[in-house]
């Protein structure tokens, strides 16, 4: 408390003078960051102003200024939607299995590798498994429909030889939900791993060697050892994955749905894509796009304060 209000009782003109010889020594590196903030101040923060649009029913003839007000109709409206209920389930059961199963997949897959000792085995398994990351999901769709078409895919075609099947994997919506996950999780896994890969290769192996005398198994050192080595990676990437909780893959979920499957993956981001673009309801999918952002902002807050609260009582 004391050297608080010591802190405190420092003069400003003193603060100031600190303030500016710290730019003065560190001008360089003020310089490098110029980029960086220009960047973010026209991409990222005068865009903001754009939200005044959830608020009016936007007309582009009209324009930002001159569409009428319409306060939080276009949230009620969206809110009260038919299909408010069944979009918001489909996103939140994606986006949940997503981070369960996408989570957690790369974590498992760099825990395997890190205990390879094969040096070109090792790069063999990380170039064959992140190389579909740099895959468009146009070409993935087209890899599913070369696999699982009713008529020619692979699989049905082993099926048929089985005397089982066709089965409609890219229609049947009991399959929609499967396709995506796991779809996703092919795609992205050795890419998500290449992290965890570099946090692990900074654990100092002497703790390794230390619990080895103790007498510590394997899972041991993986619980004791590996585990909490990369916690704070671990914390990091669930913050910035729950900050897209509802965030299920617009680009995925576009090639995937169809009228068939509609019903069991159709997301937030596609029904704006309907609603803004192609019916030209703007100010409604403006408002959308609020709601996910608040939405992804509290569960950021609410994610790093946990982080912070059971920081060093989670092992």
């Amino acid at each position: 408390m004391q050297a608080k209000l010591a802190a405190d009782a420092v003069p400003l003109s003193k603060k100031r003078n600190s303030w500016i010889l710290s730019i003065r020594k560190y001008k360089v590196m003020y310089v490098l960051l110029i980029p960086a903030l220009v960047y973010f101040a026209v991409f990222k923060y005068i865009p903001l102003a754009g939200i005044i649009i959830a608020f009016k029913n936007y007309n582009l003839a009209l324009g930002l200024w001159d569409s009428p007000w319409v306060g939080l109709k276009n949230f009620k409206d969206f809110i009260n939607g038919v299909y408010f209920w069944d979009i918001m389930r489909n996103t939140i059961i994606i986006s949940l299995y997503k981070l369960l199963f996408g989570f957690s997949a790369p974590i498992a897959l760099a825990l395997l590798l890190n205990e390879v000792h094969t040096q070109w085995f090792k790069k063999i398994v990380q170039t064959i498994t992140y190389l579909p990351h740099f895959l468009s999901w146009v070409i993935v769709y087209g890899l599913m429909v070369a696999l699982l078409a009713p008529g020619d895919g692979l699989f049905n075609m082993i099926l048929k030889e089985n005397g089982v099947g066709p089965i409609s994997f890219l229609t049947e919506p009991a399959w929609g939900r499967l396709l995506v996950i796991s779809s996703e999780i092919w795609k992205d896994i050795g890419w998500g791993a290449i992290l965890y890969l570099a946090a692990l290769a900074g654990i100092d192996p002497s703790l390794y060697e230390a619990a080895r005398i103790d007498g510590a198994s394997k899972w041991r050192q993986l619980w004791h050892v590996t585990l909490p080595g990369i916690r704070g990676v671990i914390i990091l990437m669930l913050i910035l994955k729950l900050s897209h909780i509802l965030d299920a893959g617009f680009d995925q979920i576009f090639m995937f749905a169809n009228s068939f499957n509609q019903e069991k993956i159709d997301i937030i981001d596609t029904w704006v894509y309907r609603e803004g673009l192609e019916r030209l309801k703007i100010g409604l999918a403006t408002a959308v796009g609020l709601f996910k952002a608040v939405i992804g902002f509290i569960l950021v807050l609410a994610a790093n304060k946990l982080a912070k609260k059971f920081d060093g009582q989670i092992w």
